[in-house]
């Protein structure tokens, strides 16, 4: 059976480019990553590609491409969402959230916006305006965190998969295309990923991400920590370049919600 802890939204991608220190939380936003592959002997020589090697290049370099399409047409998205967080030091889940979650381009950047409805009570995260403010209704009280210089940093790992391009994605990271993967019905590809950044990779070691190869977006995440932890991010009701809730960019803050800060 899961351990029973408190659900509270962990800002973990803002930590990723900002916080110095580790603080244990759940997941509330957007990761993808994987598994590297295994390295041969320093001392080898490099092996002629195979057919299969040639085939893996030739099926990443078009998942990519598609990926640059998408995000070359981004306008918005919406999903519904279900991140699971499992720990390997009791072996299980310790907690589960869902709820819908937004994405706009505006003005050129990107803005993301979930409403977290379950477990009861509600919270919410924006992130416009180069911060993030966490809405927790059962304290009445919006947590606001700077991005500050970051922001670039920030963006990139928040779109990744919906939004962000092939080409992005290369910059940050080194990918390599682990075959299909059937996912809620999709065949889905599968892209492994190891950060560049020595400070990305201390923090998530490992990472899964599962492409739609006819829309280019993620439908399914997995960002393995070095402990062996990990959180895993399901994706569906998928909409793209559709209208959106008018008023899901703000929070249902009143008259008597307290505002804080958190960094600069």
């Amino acid at each position: 059976m899961a351990a029973t802890r408190i659900a509270k939204p962990n800002l973990e991608f803002l930590r990723v480019v900002n916080a110095p220190q580790r603080q244990r939380t759940t997941f509330t936003a957007l990761a993808i990553f994987a598994l590297c592959l295994t390295a041969l002997a320093q001392s080898a020589p490099s092996p002629s590609p195979t057919a299969s090697t040639k085939q893996s290049e030739d099926s990443l370099k078009a998942i990519l491409k598609r990926m640059d399409a998408a995000a070359a047409d981004f306008h918005t998205t919406q999903a519904s969402f279900e991140w699971i967080q499992w720990e390997k030091v009791i072996g299980d889940v310790v907690d589960t959230q869902k709820g819908k979650i937004f994405f706009r381009r505006s003005n050129g950047r990107i803005e993301m916006a979930a409403d977290i409805d379950q477990p009861a009570p509600e919270k919410q995260v924006l992130f416009a305006d180069d911060k993030v403010s966490l809405y927790e209704t059962r304290i009445n009280r919006v947590t606001v965190y700077g991005v500050g210089k970051n922001r670039a940093a920030f963006e990139s790992f928040l779109v990744l998969g919906f939004g962000g391009s092939g080409e992005d994605l290369l910059k940050a990271f080194d990918v390599t295309y682990s075959g299909k993967e059937k996912i809620a019905g999709i065949d889905a590809d599968r892209l492994d990923l190891v950060p560049k950044a020595d400070k990305v990779k201390n923090t998530f070691s490992k990472i899964t991400l599962w492409i739609d190869p006819a829309r280019g977006i993620s439908i399914q995440q997995q960002l393995f920590e070095p402990s062996g932890d990990y959180r895993l991010a399901k994706y569906s009701d998928i909409t793209i370049n559709k209208s959106i809730p008018e008023g899901a960019f703000k929070l249902k803050t009143n008259n008597k919600t307290q505002t804080v800060s958190q960094g600069s």
